[in-house]
């Protein structure tokens, strides 16, 4: 039951701190806030948390084989770099394409952000090569043990960690009433910005064990 607690803990711990700096998810997340005020920003954490215990999961059943197998690896950062370079592209033409609006009472669509949390979340894979790395270091610390129990705790502690920390981002640019509006408005080039940022670090991901 102690390595439970722990292994609740670190999971949770580790989770957080993987998307404690601004990256697709947590900007994501913040946008809907901006946007749809905190609650929209809100639903869409819970769906982009769902993804990322799915992530976990995933995580958990392919890290063996990641240790026999480590060109699954390559595979996943080779998909990483065509989601990526879609993105870019995708929000930098949006950012273009945008026009100043008059502000209107918009109603938050619970279901549509919830998916497009989900979605979001899940287009990035890179946190599945995370978890795996996580499951193996607890499995050394003895933390860890493949039972059921033990997956549902990681899975568990993986989903709320990643919420906390969205969480907080929507609250944090929620209370920035004033800047809300020139958050929204270059949103778009943020995120493009930020695609082109992990398609770089992808690439050299991919072709540093080639050197």
């Amino acid at each position: 039951m102690t390595h439970l607690i722990i292994l609740f803990f670190a999971t949770f711990s580790a989770s957080l701190m993987g998307v404690v700096f601004p990256g697709l998810v947590n900007i994501s997340a913040a946008r809907a806030g901006s946007k749809r005020g905190k609650q929209g920003g809100i639903i869409f954490s819970v769906g982009a948390s769902v993804s990322v215990m799915i992530q976990a999961y995933i995580g958990v059943l392919i890290s063996k084989y990641l240790y026999n197998n480590p060109y699954v690896i390559d595979i996943l950062l080779k998909l990483a770099l065509g989601v990526f370079a879609f993105f870019a592209v995708y929000f930098l033409v949006t950012a273009r394409k945008k026009k100043v609006k008059k502000k209107r009472r918009v109603e938050v669509k619970r279901k549509n952000l919830f998916f497009k949390g989900m979605l979001i979340a899940f287009l990035n894979v890179l946190p599945i090569a995370y978890f795996c790395g996580l499951n193996a270091a607890w499995k050394v610390s003895g933390w860890i043990k493949f039972e059921i129990t033990d997956i549902a705790v990681f899975i568990i502690a993986a989903g709320l960690g990643t919420f906390a920390m969205l969480y907080m981002y929507v609250f944090y640019f929620d209370k920035l009433e004033s800047k809300t509006d020139y958050f929204s408005r270059y949103s778009d080039y943020i995120l493009s910005a930020l695609m082109g940022i992990l398609l770089i670090i992808t690439l050299i991901r991919l072709f540093y064990g080639e050197v």
